[in-house]
Order: structure tokens, then C-alpha cells, then sequence
């Protein structure tokens, strides 16, 4: 089944330290596992438009969708055998410590 994992900051998380930040290092066991399928950071909140219609009106607008202190900094697309699976994944990731990662399973067009 295929996860996406959502990277998350976290205000409240502590500090973010480089030195502990060994995401080459998930990233090379996700790989060396063949779990992962798709994964990047994400420009920060300033880059972000939002894209909008209502009323066959385009609305485009700067900034993310929600205004919050978290925000998405990244994602990791993983294929993984259930969700113990993608927890025990999502643990291992740096941001783990230094923020979150939300689980969400992908929903192909299709099934129900």
C-alpha cells in the first residue's frame, strides 16, 4: 500500500540541530528497503499560491491554504506492506524529532 508522509515543522518540537539531521542516511535505508517511491522539501510558505474558483471566478492568492505556525515542509511517497510498516518508517525520519510526520494512506481514483 502507498503512504504519503507529510513533513511537518513543529514550533513546539525542539530545536532543530543539522548535526542531528541524518536524512541522507533514511534516505539510503528507505532505498536500500525499496520502500520509497517519491520524496522532496518543499519551497517555504512565502513561495506558496493558492488556487481557488467559486462561481467560475479564478481566485489566485500568495501563501498557503491555512493560515497556522506548522506548515509542510516536505513529503516521502513510500510503498510499504500496511500502516505498522509506515509508522515504523515515519519514526526513523529526522523531522520526526524536529517536527511531524502525518500518515496519509493514497486513495487511487477508482476504489472506495
Amino acid at each position: 500500500m502507498e503512504y504519503l508522509l507529510f513533513i511537518c515543522t513543529d514550533p513546539a518540537a525542539p530545536t532543530y540541530v543539522p548535526e542531528e539531521d541524518n536524512i541522507q542516511e533514511w534516505v539510503a535505508e528507505m532505498e536500500g528497503r525499496g520502500v520509497t517511491r517519491a520524496g522532496n522539501r518543499l519551497r517555504p510558505v512565502a513561495d506558496a499560491t493558492t488556487v481557488t474558483v467559486r462561481d467560475g471566478e479564478l481566485i489566485v492568492s500568495d501563501g498557503p491554504f491555512a493560515e497556522t505556525k506548522e506548515w509542510i515542509a516536505g513529503f516521502d511517497l513510500i510503498d510499504c506492506s500496511d500502516l505498522d510498516e509506515a509508522i515504523e518508517i515515519a519514526s526513523k525520519h529526522p523531522m520526526a524529532r524536529f517536527g511531524k510526520i502525518e500518515i496519509r494512506p493514497i486513495w487511487p481514483f477508482g476504489t472506495e
